[in-house]
């Protein structure tokens, strides 16, 4: 079998190294040579004189800024077929880092065409060296980034889209989240209220809620709650949660009833992927006949336990054992427990983004020990004190507090006596 130089067989075959590929090769490939891949390149080539001055440009180059190739060649500097920016650029940072590194890779110019259209480029450009390593000459490379600005545009274009999307969304969610609690809170006569309410984030709406509000002459009802997940969801279950506890305190105040009736509002809201239950803690404030206090009537369902600073300095959770979460089963059991709120006393309740918070660098729980102890430490003190202190002790947990907080603080100043004419008690409400 005869074999030309070339590695052609006679018989059409080709050698072995060609069949190893695992393709064919076409012929029209074999046939190409180093000039026409040089001139009819997918990017344009440019070689010039260390001066700038072109000496060699390609037919692609030539095709894209329309120029005829004796009008280039020995005649024009590379920057001249920039823009004004590109040449200023070119002269300030792009050639003189070239003659410091020998090589420059993928900057951004903007060519000029000869009927005025700009033409973005990527250009990677080396310097040749004779085998002294003096410089000879400059080989460039451009490629074209008509399609890549583009795409920069349209990225840009859809990331600011999606910002303004994203600040429209902030705004719903804190209009949302300001209809679901309280913008402050109402007076009662005798008693220091205070609140505060801890977004945790500003594009989803949170589930906690609370609330303190007049039944009847010298009866108040409040509560504290805590809705399963964030979003749309929880909001739904917030604003049901919320006016079905306050519709259920008009039309039956007892405690475990107000929770039973909300229980079974959840359940008519059944739904099998998504369950809507809630923890809360319902009570009702009583004025003492003898007007030194209030008598408290609490009913806890699934919710941490609230915590009571009495004036002689000692502090403990108020349980309400065997609460279950509301929302969950039909025929959900709740307890009550009662307690008389005496001049000097502070009644706390709160939400478990407090206690779960994450503390120190492994990330650990704050916790329900280490939050009695704080507490501890703030007995005998007001509501508005309790709530600026919790409020600190919040800010210091940084971003370890990764969930929504709400704290309801009530008190009975030292020496009240409800009867005596007050023009506005001491009540503040803070976010």
């Amino acid at each position: 079998m005869t074999v030309h130089p070339g590695g052609d067989r006679t018989d059409g075959s080709r050698p072995a190294e060609d069949r190893d590929q695992g393709f064919p090769v076409p012929s029209a490939l074999l046939e190409e040579n180093a000039e026409d891949l040089y001139e009819n390149a997918p990017c344009g080539y440019l070689s010039t004189l260390m001066d700038g001055r072109i000496a060699k440009v390609n037919g692609t180059l030539l095709k894209w800024l329309g120029h005829r190739r004796e009008e280039l060649v020995g005649h024009k500097y590379f920057s001249d077929l920039l823009t004004i920016g590109g040449r200023l650029y070119h002269e300030t940072h792009f050639a003189p880092l070239l003659r410091i590194q020998g090589e420059v890779n993928g900057v951004a110019l903007e060519l000029k065409a000869t009927d005025g259209t700009r033409l973005p480029v990527l250009v990677t450009s080396t310097v040749k060296r004779d085998e002294d390593s003096e410089p000879l000459l400059i080989r460039t490379t451009l490629l074209d980034a008509r399609d890549r600005r583009t795409y920069e545009r349209e990225l840009l274009r859809a990331r600011q889209e999606a910002e303004r999307d994203r600040e429209r969304l902030q705004r719903l969610a804190t209009t949302l989240q300001r209809t679901l609690i309280p913008p402050a809170i109402q007076p009662v006569p005798g008693l220091e209220a205070a609140a505060h309410y801890h977004f945790a984030s500003t594009d989803e709406v949170g589930g906690d809620f609370y609330d303190l509000f007049p039944l009847a002459p010298g009866t108040w009802g409040f509560f504290m709650g805590d809705v399963r997940g964030k979003g749309a969801d929880a909001a739904v279950v917030t604003s049901l949660a919320r006016y079905t506890l306050r519709a259920a305190a008009v039309s039956d105040p007892v405690p475990v009833k107000v929770l039973a009736n909300l229980n079974t509002a959840l359940n008519h809201q059944v739904q099998e992927d998504e369950p809507f239950f809630c923890t809360v803690i319902f009570g009702l404030l009583t004025a003492e006949e003898n007007d030194v206090g209030f008598h408290v009537a609490l009913a806890g369902g699934g919710h941490p336990p609230a915590v009571l600073l009495q004036a002689d300095g000692n502090a403990g959770y108020l349980p309400t054992p065997g609460g279950q979460l509301v929302g969950v089963v039909p025929d959900a059991q709740f307890t009550t427990a009662t307690l008389d709120l005496r001049p000097g006393d502070t009644l706390l309740l709160y939400t478990d983004g407090l206690t779960e918070a994450r503390t120190g660098n492994r990330g650990e729980r704050y916790g329900d020990e280490a939050f009695l102890d704080f507490a501890r430490s703030l007995a005998p003190t007001t509501a508005p004190g309790a709530v600026r202190a919790l409020t600190a002790l919040l800010d210091s947990f940084g971003e370890g507090l990764d969930d929504d907080t709400a704290l309801l603080a009530m008190s009975v100043p030292p020496g009240e006596r409800l009867g005596r004419p007050t023009g506005s008690p001491g009540v503040t409400c803070g976010r």
